[in-house]
């Protein structure tokens, strides 16, 4: 297998110095938020010396088949081993100059490439890339990308970065700058029609006109290219920004949240793709770790009988004591959710999740409001997509009575009124909100008329604690009569909840 051109220093460092690398690297793993225990610390110790180090992919795999457990962290990883290992031998600062290695071509040494050129021919007075004109540039680029010349697409990128992206050291820009900065000039979107404007007259040159499915697979081959051409250029501002700034400073800057700790509140659009992504193999294994912790409940007390009968094969000595195994029920769960403005995200998800794993509880009733309050079990029952149950409740539930803005009191009133009596000593009731309640009256004593009829009441408020009971959030009025209140921003805060819950 050939080694990466992009291989990091390590082939060429000490024992002590690739320690204390990876060291700092796991380190940072740890603060982006990926569980890595000493254990899997040392197994990717362990295996890093059984492959060559100047193989760059071969490296990274190894580190990412003994630290990373999840797929959701995958990508988190990836941004920390880009960082911490993204500098080549000879480009330590960005505007040293470095010879090529591993075969690669020179991005200074790009003149004389061009279709027809001689040796010297067009070379300014530097000798260098630099001297390359733009059109210049930009047909060598897609010739690069015609013939899938990967080594020369990667001296381009780093041409283009060194020409395009204005870097200067110790400017506090971020690389999303630098990377459009760079991208608009090389403008690929005019490349890859030209590309397959020279596709279709080849075609027909050769007396075959490409069909549509011919003509998809040469687009979707292009992009391919162009993808790869943008991931060299964001590689190359990376590599100089770390030269720059530094591995600890770039990290920092870099770091996103996992799925898991992205605040329901906050997210952005691609995040809570992300989230949906996370919450499918998260109710797997809360399902599985709800029906463990049922089937292997505690001893309960002695079983005096079958304690007995059982001591009869050891002449009645009571060797093997039995003990009568408690049975624990499934409970009954009600969620009263806000689904107003921010809190809606945080609403459904939660929805998501309960209902993902009703089969460990012996019913769930689901309840939403904003100022007027609707029963949306109906739109779970029997729907085997919990994504179109969401966006029935989004569209369909009947929750606004005034105006749409929230009023717990006035929900909580009603609540009551028309479930109150269904709330048994088996039902645990999780209401949803940051119960910011626009200076509307509480109705407090309705949850406390819920907690002496149910087992458990819980709050789940997705603010941060030091948000509560500032402003118009009253949820210590609420939280004087509920078993619990939790800060509940992100899914693992949410998992934790529910597997308190069983």
């Amino acid at each position: 297998m050939a080694s990466d051109p992009a291989a990091p220093e390590l082939a060429h460092a000490s024992g002590e110095a690739l320690l204390e690398l990876l060291s700092g690297f796991i380190v940072e793993l740890r603060e982006a938020g990926l569980p890595v225990s000493l254990t899997e610390n040392l197994d990717a110790l362990e295996a890093v010396k059984h492959i060559p180090l100047e193989d760059r992919s071969a490296f990274k795999s190894a580190l990412g088949a003994t630290l990373v457990k999840s797929y959701a962290h995958w990508r988190a990883f990836e941004t920390v081993f880009e960082v911490y290992f993204s500098l080549r031998r000879g480009q330590h600062a960005p505007d040293e100059d470095g010879s090529a290695t591993n075969g690669e071509i020179d991005p200074d040494d790009l003149d004389g490439q061009l279709p027809g050129q001689g040796d010297g021919e067009g070379k300014g007075a530097g000798g260098g890339g630099e001297a390359l004109s733009p059109e210049e540039l930009a047909q060598m680029l897609y010739q690069a990308l015609l013939n899938g010349n990967d080594a020369m697409l990667r001296a381009l990128a780093r041409q283009a970065v060194k020409r395009y992206a204005g870097m200067e050291p110790g400017r506090p820009v971020g690389g999303t700058y630098y990377l459009y900065r760079t991208l608009r000039n090389l403008d690929l979107d005019n490349i890859l029609d030209t590309l397959m404007d020279q596709a279709r007259q080849q075609a027909a040159e050769e007396g075959n006109d490409l069909t549509s499915l011919e003509e998809r697979l040469e687009k979707d081959e292009f992009q391919s290219r162009i993808e790869g051409l943008k991931h060299e250029v964001e590689a190359e501002i990376r590599r100089r920004l770390v030269a720059d700034r530094g591995v600890e400073a770039m990290a920092r800057t870099l770091r996103k949240p996992l799925p898991e700790d992205v605040d329901f509140m906050h997210a952005s659009r691609e995040e809570m793709v992300n989230l949906r992504k996370a919450l499918y193999p998260l109710t797997r294994r809360l399902a599985v770790r709800l029906a463990r912790k049922r089937r292997h409940g505690r001893k309960g007390a002695l079983d005096f009988r079958a304690t007995v009968r059982a001591s009869l094969s050891y002449g009645g000595v009571p060797a093997d004591p039995k003990f009568r195994y408690p049975r624990p029920h499934k409970p009954e769960i009600f969620v009263v959710a806000d689904i107003s403005g921010s809190v809606a995200a945080f609403a459904r998800f939660t929805l998501m999740l309960v209902y993902a794993i009703s089969n460990q509880f012996s019913r769930v009733r689901a309840f939403t409001f904003i100022d007027g309050i609707d029963e949306v079990t109906r739109f779970f029952e029997g729907n085997e997509d919990i994504n179109q149950a969401i966006h029935r409740v989004n569209t369909e539930a009947d929750v606004v009575w005034v105006d749409g803005h929230s009023d717990y009191g006035h929900a909580f009133e009603e609540f009551w009124n028309r479930w109150g009596r269904e709330i048994g000593p088996k039902t645990t009731v999780i209401l949803l909100g940051d119960a910011r309640n626009n200076y509307h009256a509480a109705q407090s004593w309705v949850v406390k008329e819920i907690q002496h009829r149910a087992r458990h009441v819980y709050w789940l408020n997705p603010e941060p604690r030091s948000y509560w009971d500032t402003g118009d959030s009253i949820v210590g009025e609420y939280s004087t009569h509920c078993d619990g209140v939790f800060e509940c921003r992100n899914l693992r805060q949410l998992e934790r909840f529910i597997d308190h819950l069983a």
